[in-house]
């Protein structure tokens, strides 16, 4: 029988404990066919190791677009001090379109799980399969990144003989030494992928509880704990109730810089965009500010390079390019109907109306927190509809054929032509 049918046979296979979810040999052949092998882009300095053994999948969110992603996960990680790692940063990537790309063989060991530990196995990198989700831990993955999950995790779950339980997500695994929110080892290093929805990926329910919160060898996150573990009983370990969980990436009175960015809160590569658009990397706000001392309203973006952070300031209207996503700009705004996007086309469109930000070309521009458009009219002038106000520089007036303009950038006010679209922050 040939080596392809008897694979398709084995997965085919009914075993216990497993969720019954079936696909056809068509099926399973068309997935692994459109898998692209990215491996030859590996970096040379990585070193190749067969894992020893296989006991869970990993999987991540990666906090960037599709093209940082493949960069980063392959060639390794840049750092400000000139340092850098060798890449094999996991096994497989999902892009937003559902596409997959194998950075490693599943048979070799990834890089991907850093300082983590589940149930008193430390070092998981070691015993697991790490798939990366192109995407951002405070927005949801698409439609086409879970059906593609669906089939990818039923081909390892057979190939390696593992249960539902047996995937978790990097948060769950990660943990964190002592720093000033905790005394002691602790859950709560990353967040990346607490949005996976296990049902949509066609999984069962993960363990109901922490083992080694449970066991004391770690200190427990109380916003993860809700996140994952729905036991009434939970706060017979956490020692507190789970607060509220907070899906935003904005500091407020209850959502800390560790509560959104985890061990990652004063990285030079997270960014604080402070209320009126002033920005620190996160190695600058305990000497700039104090970490009680950061406003509330700023919001917190994770993996810019050093580049793009005074990019986050430089204008109102940003400019999508092949570093900056509209998450890069945006945030978790970037899906909002306040977000407008005024694409090369001269097509406009709202956050809404965006289901995935690396689809958007490049030269989109954006604004956040806007309402319109007011167009303009032999009735309706620019002073009509933005008062006092028409000329400052947080108004902004799309011109057909020329695009965004601010306020302060236009010259002759009686020149703009009938359907100039007018648009005005909602905070002004």
């Amino acid at each position: 029988m040939p080596i392809i049918l008897v694979l398709v046979v084995m997965l085919l296979t009914p075993v216990p404990g497993w969720t019954a979810q079936i696909y056809s040999r068509s099926d399973l052949v068309r997935f692994q066919s459109r898998i692209i092998d990215y491996s030859s882009r590996i970096n040379p300095r990585f070193q190749k190791r067969v894992r020893a053994s296989t006991k869970l999948i990993i999987v991540h969110t990666s906090e960037l677009g599709l093209e940082s992603t493949l960069r980063v996960v392959s060639r390794g990680k840049q750092f400000k001090n000139g340092s850098s790692t060798p890449g094999g940063h996991a096994n497989y990537v999902v892009a937003r379109n559902g596409m997959v790309y194998r950075i490693l063989d599943k048979q070799y060991r990834a890089d991907h799980a850093g300082l983590s530990m589940w149930n008193g196995v430390s070092n998981v990198s070691d015993i697991s399969v790490g798939i990366e989700f192109v995407g951002y831990h405070y927005a949801p993955l698409t439609d086409s990144q879970y059906r593609s999950a669906r089939q990818l995790l039923f081909i390892l779950k057979r190939a390696y003989g593992l249960r539902d339980k047996d995937i978790l997500t990097h948060s769950q695994i990660a943990y964190g030494r002592p720093n000033p929110w905790f005394p002691k080892n602790h859950r709560g290093r990353k967040r990346c992928a607490k949005n996976f929805d296990r049902i949509r990926a066609g999984l069962g329910s993960t363990w109901p509880y922490d083992p080694d919160v449970m066991a004391g060898r770690l200190t427990p996150d109380p916003i993860l704990v809700q996140v994952f573990y729905s036991d009434p009983n939970i706060a017979v370990y956490t020692g507190k109730k789970a607060p509220q969980v907070l899906a935003s990436d904005v500091i407020s009175k209850l959502n800390s810089a560790w509560a959104i960015a985890g061990e990652d809160y004063d990285a030079p590569n997270t960014v604080y965009v402070l209320p009126g658009g002033k920005t620190l990397a996160g190695d600058r706000v305990a000497a700039r500010l104090g970490w009680d001392h950061l406003p509330v309203g700023t919001k917190v973006i994770l993996n810019q390079e050093t580049e793009q952070i005074p990019e986050q300031a430089e204008s109102i209207i940003k400019t999508i390019s092949g570093r900056m996503t509209a998450w890069s700009h945006a945030g978790a705004a970037y899906h909002a109907p306040s977000t407008i996007y005024f694409l090369p086309s001269d097509r406009i469109l709202t956050g809404c109306a965006i289901s995935d930000w690396d689809d958007l070309p490049i030269g989109t521009r954006l604004v956040v927190g806007y309402k319109g458009s007011f167009d303009v009219t032999k009735d309706k002038t620019a002073y009509k509809i933005a008062g006092a106000k028409y000329k400052a520089p947080g108004t902004i007036y799309h011109i057909p054929g020329r695009g965004p303009v601010q306020g302060d950038r236009i010259s002759d006010f009686s020149d703009l032509p009938e359907g100039t679209g007018i648009y005005l922050p909602i905070n002004p």
